[in-house]
């Protein structure tokens, strides 16, 4: 569940908060292969599942940038901030991708607000998060996230 709050008044007073753990989402091989037709990245490790079966992890793996890309919609169910006008991605710190995840696995993120700084109309907030493999004991990837809010 969604740690709510009104406006960046409250939203400063959770720096250094734990948010939480968010549900767990499908990495399926379609999804796998929309993102490849996205992004132009057919590689066979992602996208020939015959192949990718006998190559180093056994079958075929997410994209990286896929993993990463799946912060927002997982991130959105950990922390919802009313009371402002804008919120936008500001960029990202120290991405790592630890393990693969393999076509069919679960992810989710685990997530803590880190700081919270005012910038000019608003604040930034910084996420470290940690996402997750189902079964595993390496993440998926690891990240700090950088967003900002704008009353």
């Amino acid at each position: 569940m969604a740690v709510t709050v009104d406006g960046l008044g409250e939203l400063r007073k959770l720096a250094g908060s734990e948010l939480g753990t968010s549900a767990w989402t499908d990495v399926t091989q379609e999804r796998i292969d929309t993102f490849a037709d996205a992004t132009d990245d057919h590689q066979w490790i992602h996208t020939d599942v015959a192949r990718a079966a006998e190559g180093p992890f056994g079958a075929p793996i997410a994209h990286g940038h896929l993993t990463l890309s799946l912060f927002i919609p997982l991130f959105t169910g950990l922390l919802d901030v009313r009371g402002v006008t804008t919120k936008v991605n500001y960029g990202l710190d120290k991405v790592r991708f630890p393990a693969p995840v393999k076509a069919g696995s679960r992810i989710r993120l685990a997530a803590r607000l880190a700081s919270v700084e005012d910038v000019p109309g608003g604040v930034q907030i910084a996420v470290d998060g940690t996402i997750e493999i189902e079964g595993s004991t390496k993440p998926a990837c690891v990240l700090r996230s950088l967003s900002r809010f704008y009353a």
